[in-house]
């Protein structure tokens, strides 16, 4: 796992003097024959919290994404949720909207219009595209920004406007973004103020490609992505498409040839191909909960052969935490990446001629969203980017 450096000086200074001043306080918790191991863990916990240096707030905590940011901070050792916004769950608590979340002690939901950003370092944005431009554009400057929709994600906005059919409405925020695909933009996110948050299939589709494309060993035409996706990843919103009996028992495509994923994926495609590259995607929902694959059909170019193609993804990602090549001939399954910040991806010999397979699986609400969203504000605030993050797949 590579390391990471903190550009914010604030914030490590803050970390280290923390750390100085923790080592050399002991806090004393007075027991008694009546004390529980439990009542013991319960003050333990409490005062852990309170040490936490990195106050978080979460934007849209009542949605998949949202409850997926607060599960993975429950472990971390310097982030604590200060503040949580669902305007139309306002003054619950977490625990009443997502029963699986009851065992956090956490503040009750806030409309944002009354969210205090006072004592706030950074926020996990999880509103839905269109709504949150505006949101960001009025947040306190000083705050470090992850936005998990898809507001910032393109760079052209005149794209943005056909793709998603409204105006942009912070064009001057959409220059300063950094594209969030954390193995691929490392650098440039530990300097950013505003990540945008990619989606979950361009990252399970560019972490395979992008390699291959940058080094030559692909052709950028006639890439086909058929790409299969959980229920999770249409929101958590009632929708009669993603009723029970709508989805059950079969495979549900939708969105073909006008998903918003397109652009995205094409933006990444075509800057490390130094090109205009186009693809042609199918995504389809699947009867599971969550998870992704994406199954990719490309063509070698000449003289390349399936070994060349599994070296390079291997040398690239060797040191990765969190992107693994499988062994030849293995094939990532979505079951043994569920839960977890983990992309598992293999390479496969067509039976076409000259052509490859390419297989890339991912828990859509983990790396394809706020595990990934967690990774990148871990380097934007100086921490090692796996911080909180190393949770083993849960299976079966």
């Amino acid at each position: 796992m590579m390391n990471t450096v903190s550009a914010d000086g604030g914030l490590a200074a803050k970390f280290v003097a923390a750390k100085k001043c923790n080592s050399s306080s002991t806090v004393r918790v007075r027991a008694s024959l009546a004390s529980s191991p439990q009542k013991m863990a319960t003050q333990q916990l409490k005062t852990d919290k309170s040490q936490k240096l990195i106050q978080v707030g979460v934007l849209g905590a009542s949605g998949y994404t949202g409850a997926e940011i607060v599960r993975l901070l429950a472990n971390h050792p310097h982030f604590g949720i200060k503040m949580m916004t669902a305007d139309r769950k306002a003054g619950q608590s977490i625990g009443s909207v997502f029963p699986h979340l009851i065992t956090q002690d956490l503040p009750d939901m806030v409309a944002i219009k009354d969210a205090d950003f006072s004592d706030i370092d950074a926020v996990f944005c999880c509103l839905p595209h269109g709504t949150t431009q505006e949101i960001i554009k009025a947040l306190p400057k000083s705050l470090k920004v992850v936005d998990l929709s898809a507001d910032f994600r393109l760079k052209n906005i005149s794209e943005y406007e056909e793709w998603y059919g409204q105006a942009h409405k912070a064009p001057e925020l959409q220059e300063e973004a950094i594209y969030g695909l954390t193995e691929i933009s490392r650098e440039e996110i530990k300097n950013a103020r505003l990540v945008a948050n990619p989606g979950c299939y361009p990252t399970s589709i560019q972490l395979p490609l992008i390699p291959l494309i940058k080094a030559g060993l692909i052709e950028v035409r006639n890439i086909i992505i058929d790409a299969k996706s959980g229920v999770s990843g249409a929101g958590r919103g009632a929708k009669e498409a993603n009723l029970y009996t709508e989805i059950a028992e079969g495979i549900h495509s939708y969105g073909i040839t006008k998903h918003r994923h397109v652009p995205e994926i094409e933006q990444g495609l075509s800057d490390v191909a130094n090109s205009e590259v186009r693809v042609s995607f199918t995504p389809h929902l699947m009867p599971m909960s969550r998870g992704m694959q994406s199954t990719i059909y490309v063509e070698m170019t000449a003289g390349v052969t399936i070994e060349d193609l599994h070296q390079k993804l291997i040398s690239t990602y060797q040191n990765e935490e969190f992107v693994r090549i499988l062994e030849k001939g293995a094939v990532p399954h979505t079951r043994h990446v569920r839960g977890s910040n983990y992309c598992f991806i293999n390479v496969f010999q067509d039976r076409i001629s000259g052509r490859a397979i390419i297989i890339s699986v991912i828990d859509n609400l983990v790396k394809g969203a706020s595990g990934q969203a967690l990774q990148n504000l871990n380097l934007m605030m100086g921490f090692p980017e796996s911080t909180g993050l190393l949770y083993q797949p849960l299976f079966p």
